[in-house]
């Protein structure tokens, strides 16, 4: 079973971006670019096929801690950095809140740099009236915040088990089986990891009631999520490492969290990564 790949001869990719998918705001976070995981092919494909008023970059969106050692920066990291650029240019306001992985680019707070609004936090207004709290999240754990070098160690343990993850798949593939998340499936089998994630939801969403708003965007763990808790509608972008998900309002104000795989036949698309987090989650 063939992966797809998402190249300008390939006539789904054609047909998506002459009848793009249209929502009154994106949310993404945790794309990784520069880290070896990421899966930017996917993204591409959908930065090509959706248009929007309004697209946030919820931190993460550059791996600076993946590149310190050695530069990964391929053709598909620079066609998605280009794609966001490009959406600028044309009128799509583009917010980057930067995360723990992409830190420097908060010394750019409150600037304006290539057409792009950096800010620390923001509160998005939806078409129904409700305000949402849009931040990366990392200032919220307290293994980033008082931790930092358990927080990097971590980040390395997580990308050899991208790789180890990468060995498992070529085996499943060759034996005709469909993708499968090694990392999700520890994610959920580690009591540690699920209380980490539970924790971190009833921490974020008690800052929303403290803020006096509607909910709260965020990114950081990897976890795709979108309940309510409490009271306040808590909202998790996900990644474009393992679950491939954003979070789109429509133009009614509604949010929904897009699992971009849903949109691709499986008969073209072959086993995809992009449900393997949410499904294990």
């Amino acid at each position: 079973m063939a992966v797809l790949r998402f190249s300008q001869d390939n006539p789904m990719s054609e047909i998506r971006r002459m009848q793009p998918l249209k929502y009154r705001s994106i949310f993404i976070s945790d794309v990784h670019l520069g880290l070896r995981g990421c899966q930017a092919e996917y993204l591409l494909d959908f930065l090509r096929s959706t248009q929007c008023r309004e697209l946030y970059l919820v931190g993460d969106i550059v791996d600076l801690w993946a590149m310190k050692n050695s530069v990964y920066w391929p053709e598909t990291h620079h066609a998605v950095a280009g794609e966001i650029l490009a959406k600028a240019r044309q009128g799509t306001r583009v917010v980057y809140v930067p995360g723990n992985h992409d830190e420097i680019f908060r010394t750019h707070l409150g600037e304006e740099l290539g057409g792009i609004l950096v800010r620390d936090e923001i509160v998005h207004c939806t078409a129904d009236g409700r305000r949402f709290l849009v931040l990366h999240g990392d200032r919220f754990d307290v293994v980033v915040q008082h931790g930092l070098w358990l927080a990097k160690l971590g980040s390395h343990a997580y990308d050899l088990l991208l790789a180890l993850n990468g060995y498992v798949n070529r085996l499943r593939r060759r034996l005709g089986r469909p993708y499968w998340s090694l990392a999700g499936y520890l994610k959920q089998q580690v009591k540690g990891a699920v209380n980490y994630i539970g924790n971190f939801e009833q921490t974020l969403a008690a800052e929303a009631r403290q803020r006096g708003v509607d909910g709260l965007i965020c990114g950081h763990i990897h976890h795709a999520e979108s309940r309510e808790l409490d009271g306040v509608l808590y909202c998790n972008c996900g990644d474009w490492v393992e679950s491939c998900t954003a979070l789109v309002e429509h133009h009614d104000g509604r949010l929904e969290l897009l699992r971009w795989a849903d949109t691709l036949p499986e008969t073209v698309a072959g086993p995809i990564p992009a449900l393997a987090a949410v499904q294990a989650g």
